[in-house]
């Protein structure tokens, strides 16, 4: 039977395993023991496709199951084929999935390699299971499954590695996704957890290629649905939305673990910026959804992307900074040296991600993104059954008028920039600041529509143009800022080291040229041709 999974799954610190097990005690539960065997090509074919083809003993029953990523980071396709009680293991045969959307992937994946499959890892897991019963306005039940064991690769040879697997799942069998979100924010912020999306198959790959660190994911183009007929404000929302999260979840799932990549938290800084200019301009789009909640997730976005801030800027400056002042002939000198005891008591990276209001917004950020459309009200027998009756909510925007009302917002802050350009050099720090967190703005709600302007190549081509207009303001103003950032911390730095007052200097000496270059770039765009007209 073929499937879209809507699950979710979360890492379990060492410490909080045995109170996540006490908990799940506390009804019926199912115990089991799963030793899969993971299969692909040599050349990685099946995992490039994101598909993840196995052989699985589920006490004493085999099942062979093909999985790929869905639309977005809830969605899953499953296809699971039932191979009877055999004492020895079956073979594997990718035939079994033929005639399913996730079949079909498969073999179209195995025919581009033609490589033939080979094991590449295996799992021993003991699962313990239970159903939890949702009551309320997002009635659901929800299957709740506990993972502990373990990942091998290279079995049986002396390159054998291990990675512990101690993770929960949680699984919508029937009702309202909104029921899985609730119980996953209740138990997450319950124990401590954390969402991953690092699979057991990917363990194993990162197991036979000796990685500890992966590459940071970088922001990706919304995904529309397909047809006029299903675009409307809420899935225009939906689909930006989940785009965002296509680049923080993984990021944000690294740090969690205890990564501490550079590149990574600077990705998922970038993913809450976009996410906040998506929760900010596209509120309009669907006025009557109870589900697009902008203003309850907002601050701990806010809270997380200012922490992490903390942790990475001053750093990243002093980095650029140093070697510039050397070749002007400063002293040697280490402005974050020797700072103030808080600094040494902050959060680290792994913290701020981990912490339970940044990992509430996550669950109901992807919960919306994975939200069935709302029912039209039904028809109304007679106004005088109606009269106590609360007034339906407003449906979203059709296509039309969202691009009506995205054509507004992208003109209000292409009119802004080219404004806060003028008069750039007479603003203040803050509003200079404030400048260039607008610009982001018009670039990222810009990167999220074109598409819905694309209505041929032309379209995408003018897009395209437009954005290039903005990138020299984005550059002048991103060295502004760093350099105000700078001087900022060698000032503070004055108060414990005298050597500091030359970078004081010298980065004041620069202000009003950098500033005058700011103004010149921001006056480019409004030469930039409107895509959106």
């Amino acid at each position: 039977m073929a499937a879209m999974e809507i699950e979710f799954k979360f890492e379990i610190p060492a410490n909080r395993l045995q109170a996540v097990e006490a908990a799940l005690r506390r009804g019926t539960v199912v115990r089991t023991r799963l030793q899969a065997r993971y299969f692909d090509t040599a050349d990685q074919a099946l995992a490039a496709e994101g598909i993840v083809l196995r052989l699985r003993k589920e006490g004493r029953r085999w099942v062979q199951t093909v999985k790929a990523t869905g639309d977005n980071a809830l969605h899953r396709l499953e296809h699971n084929v039932e191979l009877g009680t055999a004492a020895a293991s079956p073979s594997i045969d990718p035939q079994r999935h033929q005639g399913t959307l996730v079949g079909d992937r498969l073999t179209k994946a195995l025919a581009a390699s033609g490589a033939p499959l080979v094991e590449r890892q295996s799992t021993d897991i003991v699962r313990l299971t239970r159903d939890v019963r949702v009551s309320g306005p997002g009635a659901a039940v929800v299957e709740m499954a506990l993972d502990v064991g373990k990942v091998v690769a290279h079995a049986g040879t002396p390159e054998q590695s291990e990675s512990p697997v101690c993770e929960l799942e949680l699984e919508l069998k029937r009702g309202d996704v909104q029921g899985l979100v609730a119980l996953a924010r209740r138990w997450s912020h319950q124990h401590g957890l954390w969402f991953s999306t690092v699979s057991k198959a990917e363990r194993g790959a990162r197991l036979l290629a000796k990685v500890e660190v992966v590459a940071a994911v970088k922001a990706e183009t919304p995904r529309f649905p397909e047809g006029k007929d299903k675009l409307d404000g809420r899935a225009i929302q939906q689909a930006i939305v989940a785009s965002c999260l296509a680049q923080m979840l993984p990021n944000a799932s690294e740090i969690a673990a205890g990564s501490t990549d550079e590149e990574q938290i600077h990705q998922l800084r970038i993913g809450i910026r976009r996410l906040r200019t998506a929760l900010r301009e596209l509120a309009g789009l669907n006025a009557g959804s109870g589900h697009f909640d902008a203003a309850r997730w907002e601050p701990p976005l806010v809270d997380a992307f200012r922490a992490l801030g903390d942790l990475r800027d001053r750093e990243q400056v002093v980095k650029l900074a140093q070697p510039q002042l050397r070749e002007a002939g400063a002293p040697e000198f280490d402005p974050l040296a020797g700072g103030d005891a808080a600094a040494v008591d902050a959060p680290s990276s792994g913290d701020i991600v981990r912490a339970p209001a940044f990992q509430s917004v996550l669950v109901s950020l992807i919960g919306f993104t994975a939200a069935a459309p709302e029912p039209e009200a039904a028809p109304k027998a007679s106004d005088a059954e109606t009269t106590d009756e609360t007034p339906p909510a407003p449906a979203p925007m059709s296509l039309n008028d969202a691009r009506r009302f995205l054509r507004k917002r992208l003109q209000h802050l292409h009119k802004q920039a080219v404004r806060d350009g003028k008069r750039f050099e007479s603003l203040d720090t803050e509003s200079q600041h404030r400048v260039r967190k607008r610009l982001k703005r018009l670039r990222y709600l810009a990167e999220f529509v074109a598409p819905l302007f694309d209505a041929d190549e032309k379209s995408s081509s003018a897009a395209e143009r437009y954005l290039k207009h903005l990138r020299p303001a984005q550059d002048a103003l991103g060295e502004f800022n760093d350099e105000a950032v700078a001087l900022a911390l060698y000032r503070e730095a004055t108060e414990r080291d005298g050597r500091a007052w030359f970078a004081v200097g010298w980065f004041s000496a620069r202000h009003a040229v950098h500033a005058k270059t700011c103004r010149k770039a921001l006056n480019g765009i409004d030469e930039a041709p409107r895509f959106w007209k």
